[in-house]
């Protein structure tokens, strides 16, 4: 079983169909009116809400997005509801309950590459190698995730986080992103750990959030203990105990925890502390030039304790010098990742010369 939120696909459809146009506010929807008008439109309504007939919904808003942008502000587009009627469908209370913003709508035409990779599934995954600080031998892989468009140019993680995020497809995304990991390792025989993102506040809650990904891991026959699931963005969690409940349903289906990002601010220590997990990846503001900054390897070196202390295995990340690594390895460390050993590609690297 899934949630609706992680299934949720929204797209324009080329059809005949009512728009009905609404907003809690009197002025916007007075506004709306003579929008609709100018734009050549007979203005009719059903039940008090206006609406308009149109040949085609798709090519409505594509047509007219300079429009809308040009007469709503964001703030307006937010406060105007829309709901699309197609044949066979009918208006009624629950038409309003199901309304999307006019910005949802004008969020489709202007990120309509987005749109595409989710509709159309094209995600797939880069492997960065992770190294053992003992021998340089591949401990694992962090698996990054890429869009592909339909010109074979790729959509990397911000563009991909920050056009989900304004859409409200967070949920359905992460979910994705996790799945996309898993079937890509598969298919690369990757048989060290395989390292995944995933965002707390995208999961309201792990027995159906993460349902399928626990299906997938068991699917593809991954050994549970292969797979460590990376908390990233632990900036943004205020419920702590919503993430304890996350990661006690993975460590219950057998997975490993890492936490990223730790040291770059308060909050990381103190989920450090809170929720113990088998990794901390050590924040790469930390790392960079740490052979040159007293300061850092002072932070770097309270890190390594706090996690010795506590059974804790320390991971530095994003390292790129040989002096970085010469002054990591003389502190403490039990692995290594960042450009100096390898960039994320399509295709594992299976060796490092290092």
């Amino acid at each position: 079983m899934s949630c609706n939120k992680c299934n949720e696909v929204f797209y324009l459809e080329s059809c005949a169909a009512k728009i009905y146009w609404m907003s809690e506010f009197d002025e916007l929807n007075s506004k709306s009116k003579i929008f609709i008008k100018n734009l050549g439109f007979e203005v009719q309504e059903n039940g008090g809400v206006k609406y308009i007939e149109v040949d085609d919904t798709k090519i409505f808003f594509e047509e007219n997005i300079d429009a809308i942008l040009g007469a709503f502000n964001e703030l307006e587009r937010e406060s105007i509801k829309i709901y699309v009627q197609n044949n066979g469908t009918d208006f009624n209370f629950l038409s309003v309950l199901g309304a999307k913003t006019l910005q949802r709508y004008v969020s489709l035409i202007e990120d309509k590459e987005f749109f595409d990779i989710i509709n159309n599934k094209t995600l797939t995954s880069y492997f960065q190698p992770i190294i053992n600080a003992s021998d340089r031998s591949i401990y694992g892989y962090e698996a990054l995730i890429r869009g592909v468009k339909e010109n074979g140019e790729l959509m990397f993680p911000d563009e991909l986080f920050t056009k989900s995020t304004r859409n409200d497809l967070n949920f359905k995304l992460d979910r994705m992103c996790r799945e996309s990991a898993l079937k890509t390792a598969a298919v690369k025989r990757i048989t060290q750990k395989v390292f995944i993102n995933f965002i707390p506040t995208a999961i309201y809650d792990p027995e159906f959030c993460l349902s399928s990904t626990v299906k997938w891991a068991k699917q593809l026959e991954f050994d549970p203990k292969n797979i460590i699931f990376e908390v990233i963005e632990t900036e943004s969690v205020k419920d702590k105990e919503h993430l304890k409940k996350i990661l006690t349903y993975y460590r219950e289906q057998g997975f490993e925890i890492a936490l990223d990002d730790v040291g770059e601010g308060y909050s990381s220590l103190n989920m450090l502390i809170n929720l113990k997990p088998n990794i901390i990846k050590v924040d790469r503001n930390i790392i960079e030039n740490i052979d040159k900054d007293e300061l850092k390897q002072s932070t770097y070196k309270a890190l390594y304790s706090l996690a010795k202390e506590n059974g804790i295995k320390v991971l530095a990340e994003g390292v790129e010098t040989s002096f970085e690594v010469e002054m990591i390895e003389s502190i403490g460390v039990d692995y290594m990742q960042g450009y100096y050993f390898g960039r994320p590609q399509a295709e594992p690297l299976r060796k490092i010369n290092i």
